[in-house]
């Protein structure tokens, strides 16, 4: 039985509620603990979320312009038509994170993804730089889709002859300017975010319904035009790549002095390094835990669904688009709208447009939906001041905690140019992915008791494979990354250590129970 029951296994053992024992910055809450919080009157969540709802979520948020754009850019620049096999090895590597992610929000089922998982197996401290983690994560992630977004639709605005203002188009090659439609389009995703999840998921379900019909028609009408002749090489010969100097280079080659080749056998593996980061989001669904009807059922169904089906979609339009046009004659910038012009169907590359301005809606929605979640976690645990962890009396959502974060998203994405933030998004959530990963072995072993809906198989073997991909993925990435990373998690540790550390209810519980050394005296 585990030390942390009483004699008869009921409830804590003796000492402050919560925590297994007072270890200052590495206090862990149990997961007791962290289910009744989310009983409390003012900070309960609406339970209104089902295994479909979440993996519409799921796919919603990694389906976006990686699969019209970044399917045809590797292909062209590293691995040729094995483009295919290079998204099932990035596929696989997220398979092994989201086994992870399954079994953590089924035992766990709370908000705040990896904050809260790492909340009850590693400590306060390294909850909290999760946290921070996530909140640079998910507000960079969707100001930069907000942006992308605004790109395409001033794109299809110029088609029908609509022009807006270069001021109000946002900053491009080094004129400054205000980026209103991306900013509006945050606002309004913010608004709905306040009146409710289950308004949310509908709005959500039709966006990614029309954005997998345009993925789906694309797919199908490309097949037509697919030559055989355009696979051979299906792999074609290495040849070793330049690589970059300086704080630009990626990290691995400044250590080990590794050069990354193209095409052959290690450019597949390189190139499945670039394409995993257009798989970045499933571990979304994971925040949405608290608000599901059956957690336990229902969150690893969609994790792993939602996976399932955005592995398949994406090997299928590498599969078309190297089919169609040969893969060192694609276009960079718009390689499968571009196939359809190649072969004499330009309505196509208008349909592409359209598709991926809609699909981006929901990825911005989601995303800012994620932070949220981990932000009121954050907020009802004493982290950040708890008036954020307040749930709104009639839509039962954290309202103050996703008012402000959208105000501040919808300003950066306004004033923000694409070109960096991306890579801090990445290195974000694989270190997510690693905190997940060695969380799942630490509960097993502290924890054996708990009941647990779900169960990564192969443990503590898939959670070690799932940290290695995730720190060689890491290791791929610019050296400027990962000071720009260690900045921010540098600044964390100095607000945790002003505000959080004291604030804490774990921390006042303590004190609460700490015995006055002066009682008693005379």
């Amino acid at each position: 039985m585990s030390t942390e029951h009483g004699p008869h296994g009921h409830g804590p053992a003796p000492g402050p509620p919560g925590t297994r024992r007072d270890r200052g910055v590495l206090r862990t809450k149990t997961i007791e603990q962290s289910l009744r919080d989310t009983e409390e009157p003012e900070h309960a969540l609406r339970k209104s979320l089902s295994a479909l709802d979440l993996t519409v979520f799921g796919v919603g948020v990694v389906i976006g312009t990686g699969i019209f754009v970044l399917t045809g850019k590797i292909a062209k620049e590293q691995a040729g038509p094995a483009v295919a096999i290079s998204f099932v090895v990035a596929g696989v590597v997220c398979a092994l994170a989201a086994l992870c992610y399954a079994e953590f929000a089924s035992t766990v089922p709370v908000a705040g993804s990896a904050y809260t998982f790492a909340y009850a197996s590693l400590g306060e401290l390294p909850a909290w730089i999760i946290g921070w983690d996530l909140i640079l994560e998910l507000a960079l992630g969707c100001a930069v889709v907000s942006v992308g977004w605004s790109g395409y639709v001033r794109s299809l605005l110029d088609t029908g002859g609509l022009h807006l203002p270069p001021e109000l188009s946002g900053s491009h090659g080094g004129r400054f300017g205000f980026d209103l439609l991306a900013c509006v389009l945050v606002l309004v995703i913010t608004g709905i975010l306040v009146l409710g999840m289950k308004l949310s998921s509908r709005v959500t379900s039709v966006v990614v319904g029309v954005k997998v019909t345009v993925v789906l028609l694309v797919i199908i009408a490309g097949a037509f035009f697919v030559s055989g002749a355009n696979y051979r090489p299906f792999i074609p010969p290495s040849r070793p790549s330049a690589g970059g100097g300086g704080l630009t280079a990626p990290l691995s080659q400044l250590m080990f002095g590794f050069t990354p080749s193209h095409f052959g056998l290690m450019g597949i593996f390189a190139a499945a390094a670039v394409v995993f980061f257009a798989f970045i989001g499933f571990d979304i669904v994971a925040t949405a835990a608290e608000e599901t009807r059956n957690p336990q059922r229902d969150v690893p169904r969609g994790i792993l669904g939602s996976l399932a089906i955005c592995t398949l979609l994406y090997v299928a339009v590498s599969v078309v688009v190297t089919g169609m046009e040969k893969y060192d004659t694609l276009s960079v910038d718009a390689p499968l709208a571009d196939a359809f012009k190649h072969v004499g169907y330009p309505f196509f590359a208008g349909l592409i447009s359209f598709g991926a301005a809609v699909g981006l809606t929901s990825v911005c929605m989601i995303l800012l939906l994620g932070q949220s979640r981990v932000f009121f976690a954050m907020s009802r645990d004493g982290l950040l001041p708890q008036l954020f962890s307040r749930v709104h009396p009639k839509f039962g959502t954290p309202h103050r905690s996703t008012l402000v974060l959208g105000a501040v998203v919808a300003v950066v994405s306004g004033f923000t140019s694409i070109d960096v933030l991306a890579e801090l998004v990445n290195i974000g959530t694989l270190f997510a992915f690693v905190v997940v990963a060695v969380g799942v072995v630490l509960l097993r072993r502290s924890r054996p008791d708990l009941p647990r809906a779900f169960r990564t198989p192969g443990v503590p073997y898939v959670p070690l494979l799932s940290v290695l991909a995730s720190l060689w993925l890491m290791l791929n990435l610019p050296a400027e990354t990962w000071i720009r990373f260690a900045i921010w998690m540098a600044a964390g540790v100095l607000l945790y250590a002003a505000y959080g550390r004291r604030h804490s209810r774990l921390a006042v519980r303590q004190r609460a129970h700490r015995p006055d050394p002066a009682a008693g005296r005379p």
